[in-house]
């Protein structure tokens, strides 16, 4: 069919940058859901050259999950999304299995035509049960509902940014090839901030900068990092759930890009021995109203009171959410001290080595970088962890900042500390808590127990960071 027959939305960069920064204004004002559904159905009913609205949602551990619905059909059905949830590693049995999607109106967003195919728009939905109350398995949900209510009761917002980091392979689809080949084979041998203009690396960069800047993420800096074909794209803080939808976009956009220039995008915690791997290094902050919390001028590195106890109930707890924030077999290759690997039990303002770095920061920009998350983390699971430990965990005081501790150097102990964990089960219910080690035992063990100096094919193979179901379902 020709394609003049067709008539579909493809908007320009700079026009797709103003609407998703206007949505995520609103967002961040907390607009009403329901004048927000209002809004997107008339859109969504008066633009005719929208055929289709892509529907995301994210399992437990942590995968990004898409449903593309006819327009027409959305705008009819939005209150009644159904979906077969025994299809999805980590939420209901084949007993039990309807769930529904809860459309977020808010996290609406403008699509890049040129990556996603013209005529669609995204946005993020979370997971109810058959009694229309929140699926506890549904990390989102839980971090919205507990943001909401800090905010409500006391003001709060955190705001967060992350750091995420990734290689770039040669070839596409690398990954699920690695028990063919057996290896990873890089794109660039430069390292820390070397890149020049039309080498692979800096073309695939700029192109995912320039994508994420169109879907409001307001970029700060981009570039390689320290290892061979590494990169980092950064972009500015915002509210919590806001930041988690970001990661998972900003993951979707680089495998995306990359396949397109017939490389693979990969996020696997260590990927290559020998070199720096890569984390998700989770900056986070607490304000109300335009009052950063954690900033104090005469505080000891200008952190606020309510900052350094922050920091000490995530570190008192550190080993109890240690599975959280490095959930796969491949991200104790990771936290390997001779590669600037955060495995120690600190704080610090300079020693990278430690979970908690405090970055020098003003009135603005005052924060904790918990350093220890790595990129395939669920990152709704791992920011409400994070949020709800530094407010509520319980705390061994400022002796545990000093580093007498490490963390986990194999996922088999960081399952059953997680197991055995009663703060773990306030978090999340014994259900969740069951569920997911129950998840990461069965990775576990499809590796052997001692890994080893080479990366084993199951660690890739199994591996759970793969951006939609139809790729993972190709292993």
């Amino acid at each position: 069919m020709s394609s003049s027959l067709r008539d579909f939305l493809e908007l320009p960069y700079e026009k797709l940058e103003e609407l998703n920064l206007a949505a995520k204004e609103q967002r961040a004002a907390r607009t009403p859901i329901d004048k927000l559904q209002e809004e997107r159905l008339k859109y969504l009913t008066d633009e005719k050259a929208i055929k289709a609205v892509t529907v995301a949602f994210t399992d437990l551990e942590g995968r990004l999950h898409t449903l593309d619905y006819d327009k027409k059909f959305l705008i009819g059905a939005s209150d009644n999304l159904t979906f077969d949830g025994s299809s999805i590693r980590g939420f209901s049995q084949q007993s039990e299995s309807d769930l529904r999607l809860a459309i977020d109106w808010g996290a609406f967003y403008w699509l890049p035509a040129d990556i996603f195919g013209p005529g669609k728009v995204l946005v993020f939905g979370d997971v109810l049960g058959r009694d229309g109350q929140p699926y506890p398995a549904d990390m989102r949900a839980t971090l919205k509902a507990y943001t909401q209510k800090i905010y409500e009761n006391d003001g709060l917002t955190c705001n967060v940014a992350t750091e995420t980091e990734g290689f770039l392979f040669k070839g596409r689809n690398a990954e699920q090839l690695y028990r063919d080949t057996g290896k990873f084979e890089i794109l660039s041998s430069g390292g820390y901030y070397h890149s020049l203009p039309g080498d692979p690396l800096r073309l695939f960069i700029d192109t995912a900068a320039e994508a994420q800047r169109a879907l409001g993420f307001q970029n700060e800096k981009d570039h390689p990092e320290v290892a061979p074909s590494q990169f980092e794209i950064n972009y500015s803080y915002a509210e919590a759930v806001i930041a988690a939808d970001q990661i998972m976009l900003y993951k979707l956009l680089c495998r995306q890009i990359a396949a397109k220039l017939d490389l693979t995008a990969s996020f696997l915690p260590k990927p290559l021995v020998g070199v720096n791997g890569s984390g998700m290094h989770t900056n986070m902050s607490l304000s109300r109203g335009n009052e950063n919390l954690f900033y104090d001028a005469d505080g000891p590195e200008k952190l606020s009171a309510l900052g350094w106890e922050f920091i000490d109930r995530i570190l008192s707890n550190a080993k109890d959410i240690c599975l959280v924030l490095n959930s796969s077999v491949n991200s104790y290759r990771r936290l390997d001290p001779h590669y600037e690997a955060p495995n120690q039990i600190m704080a610090s303002p300079i020693d990278r080595g430690s979970m908690i770095r405090i970055p020098l920061g003003n009135r603005r920009s005052a924060r904790i970088e918990v350093r220890s998350v790595a990129p395939d983390a669920n990152p709704y699971m791992s920011i409400y962890s994070l949020l709800r430990t530094g407010l509520e965990g319980t705390s061994k005081g400022p002796d545990v900042r000093k580093g007498e501790e490490v963390l986990f150097d194999n996922i088999y102990d960081a399952i059953a500390a997680f197991r055995a964990s009663e703060h773990v089960a306030k978090l999340f219910g014994e259900e969740v808590q069951g569920k997911f080690a129950e998840l990461k035992q069965a990775s576990a063990d499809r590796c052997p127990r001692l890994l080893g100096s080479l990366i084993k094919r199951a660690e890739i193979q199994f591996h759970h960071e793969v951006y939609n179901q139809s790729l993972w379902n190709r292993f």
